[in-house]
C-alpha cells in the first residue's frame, strides 16, 4: 500500500471522526432536527403539493449530495453534518409516508419493513467493520454504512410516530409515549450494563417519532388535533433554534475507536 494518497486518510482517521460526540446538546439538536424534518417534508409534499413520490425524490437527491460531501470532507464540520441529518430526516418522512400509504402496506407493514432494513444495515456494517459504534466511524466505508443506517432509522421512526398517532394516542400522546421510552433508555444507560451501542441506536430511532409527533402537533390543523401553525413558519423557527444551539454549545468530533490489532 503506497503512502502517497493513503497516508492523509489514515492521519485523519486517527485525528478524529467526522461525526459529533454524543452529548446532551447532540440529543437536543437531534430532536429539533427530526421535528424540522417533519415540518419541512410536509411543507414540500403537502403545502406545495409535490406529493410523497416527488418529495422523496427531491429529498433523496439532496441527501445523496450532502452525504457524499460529508464522506469526502477531511474533518468534522457541524454545519455539514447536521444539514445531512436534516436531509435524512426529511427523506425519511416522505419515504415513510410513501411506504405506509402509497404502497398500501399500512403503518404496521411499513414499520416492520423498515425495521428489517435497519437491522440488515447494522448487521452488514458490523460484519464489515467489526463495530457499529459511532466512535468507529473514521473511514469512508464505515461512514457510508452510518448514513444508510441513519436514513433507515429516520424512516422507521417516522412510521412509528404516525402509527402511534393513528392508533388513537394523538400527537401529544405519541410524544409522551416516545419521550417516556427515551427516558427509560437514558435510565438504562446510567444504571444498567446494557450495551451502550444498542442503547444509542435505540435512542436514535426513538428521537425520530418523538420529533415527528411534535412536528405534526405544531403544523396539523386544529380539527386534526394540531395547533395549525404554518409549516414554513414552524420550519424556519426550528432552523433558527438549531443554529442557536450549535452556536451556544459548539460540538466536537467523537474520539475514534482504537484500531483493532
Amino acid at each position: 500500500m503506497s503512502p502517497g494518497s493513503d497516508a492523509p486518510a489514515v492521519h485523519d482517521a486517527r485525528a478524529g471522526t467526522k461525526v459529533p460526540a454524543v452529548t446532551l446538546s447532540f440529543w437536543v439538536v437531534k430532536v429539533a432536527a427530526t421535528t424540522l424534518g417533519e415540518t419541512a417534508a410536509d411543507t414540500v409534499s403537502m403545502t406545495l403539493g409535490w406529493g410523497y413520490l416527488a418529495g422523496s425524490a427531491l429529498f433523496l437527491a439532496s441527501l445523496i449530495v450532502l452525504a457524499s460531501l460529508q464522506i469526502a470532507a477531511r474533518r468534522f464540520r457541524p454545519s455539514l453534518y447536521w444539514a445531512t441529518i436534516i436531509a435524512s430526516t426529511t427523506a425519511g418522512t416522505t419515504l415513510a409516508d410513501f411506504a405506509d400509504r402509497s404502497l398500501g402496506i399500512g403503518y404496521a407493514g411499513g414499520s416492520l419493513l423498515l425495521l428489517a432494513c435497519v437491522l440488515a444495515t447494522l448487521a452488514a456494517w458490523r460484519a464489515s467493520a467489526g463495530s457499529i459504534s459511532v466512535d468507529s466511524v473514521s473511514t469512508p466505508r464505515a461512514e457510508a454504512f452510518y448514513w444508510v443506517a441513519i436514513t433507515f432509522s429516520q424512516t422507521l421512526g417516522t412510521a412509528l410516530g404516525d402509527w402511534a398517532a393513528d392508533a388513537g394516542l394523538g400527537y401529544l400522546g405519541g410524544a409522551a409515549l416516545f419521550g417516556a421510552a427515551l427516558a427509560l433508555v437514558a435510565l438504562a444507560y446510567f444504571t444498567s450494563r446494557a450495551a451502550h451501542v444498542t442503547l444509542f441506536w435505540t435512542a436514535f430511532i426513538l428521537t425520530r417519532p418523538l420529533g415527528a409527533t411534535v412536528g405534526d402537533f405544531f403544523d396539523k390543523p386544529l380539527a386534526q388535533g394540531g395547533l395549525g401553525v404554518s409549516r414554513p413558519l414552524a420550519s424556519a423557527l426550528l432552523a433558527i433554534f438549531i443554529i442557536a444551539v450549535l452556536i451556544a454549545f459548539p460540538q466536537r468530533a467523537a474520539v475514534p475507536a482504537a484500531p483493532r490489532s
